[in-house]
């Protein structure tokens, strides 16, 4: 391209395309790690990270919280027209996404068609999405960005106050239908390489007015047309489940991974769909962000990520931009022992601080979360070449890999057979799990 804003207006003058300068440069509108040719593990940065931006914190966002009003006025969200909106909303994503040099974008409908749930009307709605998501694919074509996933919201109305799929009234399901089919439609038509479900408000506060069998069932149901439908008018790529412990609702059903695995393989869903871990929603269910990648990664489930994280000193979902080296090490460790993420990518599902009210501060957050990522892509493959962990984990299980304790796991060996292996033992030794050295070799790693 030989401009790298779309429309007639630039939104954010006086910074150009984001460039690789390495760790010595002073520019903070550079990148220090993230360089997207250089080869790591067989590939390049770009292709193993597959950055994505989220539309909604990124576009969206005005600074506002349920203390106070908004901080942010973006001259992108000005026009008074909805459809005005849309197209100017876009002009400035297309602009961001190109100088910051992501490859993807995610949204939901409501991002990109500004007022799109504020209609009772089917048909108009249905209008509406197909022509935002005609400026969307206009802006992909011109500028060669691609859309990762896209998802319907089905948690801002008031019509969803007691969820979208398992909501009690089948009324309401009926317009979530209308919304997932017209999203599904959007993203053929966009080229989308995934299809998230966040489930938002699937879950109940209360037992004593809630038939949780029933709801399960109808979101499983639901779940299962949607799939259906959208084989049927061409999307290949995997459907994603987002998993979130709570906020809005009490008692989420999508938890955590190892619960939507769980609804996933009873309902004869896996395969079809996967699950996209966010780094926020696994640490306010209580486990740590590796741990969610891998359960999922162990049941060959892992499609996508959220980059983000919270804050241990608030419950809720902060959306702060990723800058532990240590989590994005590990999670990446867990990517890499995957094979990769597939169709899936890293989204930054992720927000600026309420008070950090420049333009350019978008830009900072994001350059920030893609150069901590690639510090950790970096070191999780020196972690893998070397074999500098690996070796204290094989060490520990060294005893089920010959005798008895390789029986035991070819399955041939009887409980009584585990008695009498016992009863002839004198003593058993202590292994040392080595923690405190495995810390220091990724300290040495990170920072030697």
């Amino acid at each position: 391209m030989s401009k790298v804003f779309i429309g007639g207006k630039e939104y954010f003058p006086g910074i150009g395309k984001i460039s690789y300068e390495g760790k010595d440069s002073d520019n903070p509108l550079a990148f220090k790690f993230y360089d997207e040719n250089r080869i790591v593990a067989g590939k390049s940065m770009k292709e193993h990270l597959r950055f994505a931006v989220a539309y909604w914190h990124t576009l969206t966002e005005d600074g506002s919280d349920p203390f106070g009003d908004a901080t942010q006025d973006r001259p992108w969200n000005q026009a008074k027209d909805s459809l005005k909106k849309a197209e100017e909303r876009a002009d400035a994503a297309f602009e961001f996404f190109t100088k910051l040099g992501v490859p993807y974008y995610c949204f939901h409908d409501v991002d990109a068609a500004p007022d799109a749930n504020d209609t009772d009307d089917v048909t108009e709605y249905e209008k509406t999405i197909e022509t935002v998501s005609g400026m969307l694919l206009e802006r992909q074509k011109a500028s060669g960005i691609k859309l990762l996933w896209n998802t319907a919201n089905m948690f801002s109305h008031p019509r969803y106050m007691n969820g979208a799929a398992t909501n009690p009234d089948f009324r309401v399901l009926t317009w979530a239908a209308v919304q997932v089919k017209a999203m599904l439609d959007a993203n053929v038509k966009l080229g989308g390489e995934n299809y998230v479900f966040w489930g938002g408000r699937e879950g109940y506060t209360q037992l004593f007015n809630t038939d949780m069998k029933r709801e399960q069932e109808h979101l499983a149901r639901f779940l299962s047309m949607a799939r259906d439908y959208g084989r049927k008018i061409g999307f290949k790529g995997p459907f994603l489940i987002e998993p979130k412990p709570m906020e809005p609702s009490k008692h989420q059903y999508d938890s955590d991974a190892a619960a939507v695995i769980a609804f996933l393989k009873n309902y004869d869903l896996a395969g079809d769909f996967m699950i996209n871990i966010e780094a926020n929603h696994a640490t306010l269910a209580g486990k740590a962000f590796p741990h969610d990648l891998a359960v999922a990664a162990n049941a060959g489930l892992l499609g996508s990520i959220d980059a983000n994280r919270g804050d241990p000193q608030n419950g809720w979902d902060t959306d702060q931009f990723p800058t532990d080296v240590y989590d994005a090490t590990h999670a990446m460790l867990v990517v890499l022992q995957n094979g990769g993420l597939g169709s899936g990518g890293l989204n930054f599902d992720a927000k600026v601080r309420r008070n950090s009210t420049d333009i350019e501060d978008l830009f900072h957050a994001h350059i920030g979360g893609m150069d901590t990522f690639a510090i950790a892509l970096e070191a999780a493959d020196k972690i893998i070449s070397r074999g500098l962990v690996k070796k204290f984990r094989d060490s520990r299980y060294e005893s089920y890999n010959s005798g008895r304790g390789a029986e035991f796991e070819q399955g041939k060996l009887s409980f009584e057979d585990l008695r009498e292996y016992a009863a002839g033992l004198k003593g058993i030794p202590r292994i040392s799990g080595k923690q405190e050295q495995i810390e220091n070799v990724l300290n040495q790693i990170l920072f030697g």
